[in-house]
């Protein structure tokens, strides 16, 4: 047998909407983006950008396997994620969403802890081991000050943090994130980008995440997937600049995309 091929490999998807079974015919299907081939390496943070509406949330709700696939099939290191058992999909895949989360009175370490579960079950205790993990991944966020707080009493910018130790806790393969950085300020945001960077590259973790963020997903994402209308392009930032990519999609007849600065700019 051949090596496990690595990281995410997207061949041939359509992601978008099943419609409802009505006997004897069923409707159709709601198309947002087909025929993704595209692919997520280990140890390194992948941008999904594109207009809002264009797809970023379905694609990336339907990896999370949240809503199915249309057609086509994805691979975690040559295994399909949707034939694997519920548990280890989850042992191996970790998910970060905007959504609200309620958890009652957990604390922060609580809701950090909650990351071991899919390994051993809620009956379980933690280790030693494990207890110095979520210790590690508090103070790798910068989130130790959190650890005895009621997550119910935070910030949604401290709850996003707390979020994302709990993936990290779970020590996945792939971390995917819907607009992580949706609830941070200016500066926290590149913070988050650069953790996660360091964090894909010291654990060899495959990161792929949602945003808005053009101009900072076009600094430092080591990939990116642009998705509008209906398809999807990928590249590093370098590629889909030179092709035009980037400024046909995102640019409006007030503001251009200048390539050399790599940020938006007023038309004269």
């Amino acid at each position: 047998m051949g090596t496990p091929d690595p990281g995410l490999r997207l061949t041939d998807v359509v992601v978008g909407y099943r419609s409802p079974r009505r006997w004897p015919l069923r409707g159709v299907d709601t198309v947002v983006v087909a025929d993704i081939n595209a692919r997520a390496e280990p140890g390194t943070v992948t941008a999904v950008l594109g207009p809002n509406g264009a797809g970023k949330s379905t694609l990336l709700r339907s990896l999370m396997g949240l809503q199915p696939l249309l057609a086509g099939s994805v691979t975690l290191a040559g295994d399909e994620l949707d034939g694997l058992p519920a548990r280890e999909r989850a042992r191996r895949s970790a998910v970060v969403l905007t959504d609200r989360v309620e958890v009652g009175l957990l604390t922060g370490r609580e809701v950090a802890e909650l990351g071991r579960h899919p390994h051993h079950g809620f009956s379980s205790r933690l280790s030693p081991a494990e207890h110095r993990l979520v210790d590690d991944t508090l103070q790798r966020l910068h989130a130790e000050a959190l650890a005895d707080r009621r997550f119910s009493e935070m910030s949604d910018g401290q709850r996003q943090r707390i979020l994302l130790a709990r993936a990290l806790v779970q020590q996945p393969e792939l971390l995917l994130l819907d607009e992580p950085s949706a609830f941070l300020d200016v500066g926290a945001r590149v913070d988050l980008m650069a953790l996660l960077q360091a964090i894909a590259a010291d654990r060899g973790i495959t990161v792929v995440l949602s945003t808005h963020e053009v101009e900072l997903a076009l600094r430092m994402g080591d990939a990116l997937w642009l998705i509008d209308g209906s398809r999807l392009s990928s590249g590093t930032a370098d590629e889909l600049i030179a092709n035009g990519e980037i400024g046909r999609v995102f640019e409006t007849a007030v503001t251009h995309f200048d390539p050399g600065s790599r940020t938006f700019q007023l038309r004269p």
